[in-house]
């Protein structure tokens, strides 16, 4: 099946060759790429392309294919769709509308998901423009770039704090992905490519609308998130900011939209903050959220799910924890109905991402105490699930008699009774780890 796929992405046009020409790569020199259309539709790029979209799933978009349909979708129709693209004729369907909880709650997320063939086309496209863009953005920008990651930025902020930066001007920027300027953004583009094949298709997927039931409703400003191209069009857009805040000369890390820099007093940091503000609105177009910035220590802000601490340390915030939690409890709930060692292999793969991020909090100790909650957590949910058998399921598992029938007689609560003497003893860590519940905490470390 792949044999036959890459020969079809081999027809039409054939003849065709790379000529992408590279410009200077320093940092404040942008790459300029013309014929880039060719580099896009090429063999090796769109076989990648096309395993990256499998890879990462996801919902169908407004036509209801699905990823697993893509492949064969691409071996009958990729001639004729390659065409389009080298003439410049191709046009993207509009995305699809829907909307999703924040993280840590504050309203809705709009998401906009585009049909699988435009995620394949816009993931070709990512891999050519990164490869040639990448390069110059800032060393202080750590979001949606190869070898970079969210645990770098926290280094960089620490490293800070470390040399006695201790304030910090944590920047909000008022939904941005929903409202970046395509005229902005569009002049960017054009500064790196010269194809003007590649610069139609970029501002048809900006412009492409917005399906939300029955209705299409025009796009004028922002990059749906939900395509693979978004975050490198944001970072091309807030390269802008970077290069401004290095030439002010101040220190800062920044993830996607989420900006921190780091000062020696408030006074200093109200200074910052006032003048980014005018940058963003005058130069960028874009709105600072007063209400979710602030000038302020950073032990007393989030960034990126951790809390920084005074002795330059990093531990899971607040906020994370709660939605630790408030996760675990949707999974466990009561009324799933469902048999223990079902809700631990749900519960395994969150753990195992939410340890593969938090896992480098350096406050041990709320780790031990996270693996503590979600262990009472399934005992509360197994004594629920025993009801009136409680006595003995507890006689079962080596419980004394008395403890057994003081437990299963006990006025309190489920909730009270899972941290109880009874409980502690028939379900102990080991039986939980035996059914495949992972640890958050390590000793070794």
């Amino acid at each position: 099946m792949r044999g036959e796929v890459t020969k079809s992405m081999n027809q039409g046009n054939a003849s065709a060759q790379d000529e992408t020409v590279v410009g200077e790569t320093g940092k404040d020199a942008p790459v300029v790429c013309t014929n880039l259309m060719e580099s896009v539709v090429e063999k090796g790029n769109l076989i990648a392309a096309l395993r990256k979209v499998e890879r990462n799933g996801g919902s169908p978009g407004i036509d209801g294919m699905t990823v697993e349909q893509l492949r064969d979708y691409l071996r009958e129709h990729w001639p004729e769709i390659k065409g389009e693209l080298l003439r410049g004729t191709y046009k993207p369907q509009p995305v699809k509308r829907v909307e999703i909880p924040k993280t840590g709650g504050g309203g809705k997320r709009l998401l906009g998901i585009p049909t699988v063939l435009d995620r394949f086309i816009q993931q070709a496209i990512l891999q050519v423009l990164q490869e040639q863009w990448d390069g110059s953005f800032s060393d202080h920008s750590f979001g949606f770039r190869p070898k970079r990651s969210a645990h770098q930025a926290i280094d960089q902020a620490l490293s800070y704090l470390r040399k006695g930066w201790r304030w910090v001007v944590d920047i909000d920027l008022e939904k941005f992905f929903d409202r970046v300027n395509h005229d902005k953004l569009m002049s960017l583009v054009k500064e790196r490519v010269s194809d003007v094949r590649v610069l139609k298709l970029i501002n048809r997927y900006l412009k492409s609308g917005a399906m939300i039931g029955n209705a299409c409703l025009p796009t004028e400003e922002g990059t749906p998130q939900g395509g693979p191209l978004s975050p490198l069009l944001a970072n091309l857009l807030l390269d802008q900011l970077d290069k401004e805040l290095e030439r002010r000369g101040h220190r800062f890390a920044r993830y996607a939209d989420d900006c921190n820099i780091y000062v020696r007093s408030k006074r200093a940091g109200q200074r910052v903050m006032a003048g980014v503000t005018r940058y963003l609105s005058q130069k960028l177009r874009l709105k600072v959220n007063e209400l979710k910035s602030a000038v302020a220590r950073p032990w007393e802000r989030t960034f990126l799910g951790f809390t920084l601490l005074y002795s330059c340390k990093r531990t899971v915030s607040v906020k994370a924890v709660k939605r630790f939690k408030e996760e675990v409890r949707r999974q466990s709930r009561r009324t799933r109905g469902a048999a223990v060692a079902a809700v631990i292999a749900g519960l395994r793969k969150y753990l195992l991402g939410w340890k593969a991020y938090f896992g480098v909090c350096e406050s041990r100790s709320t780790l031990k105490e996270l693996d503590s909650w979600v262990r009472r957590r399934l005992r509360c949910y197994l004594w629920k699930q025993w009801g009136k058998s409680g006595y003995h399921e507890l006689r079962r598992r080596g419980v004394s008699r008395d403890l057994a029938w003081n437990t299963a007689k006990s006025a309190h609560g489920p909730w009270r009774l899972s941290r109880s003497p009874a409980l502690a003893f028939a379900l102990p860590a080991r039986y939980f780890a035996s059914m495949g519940l992972p640890s958050l905490y390590e000793r070794n470390k």
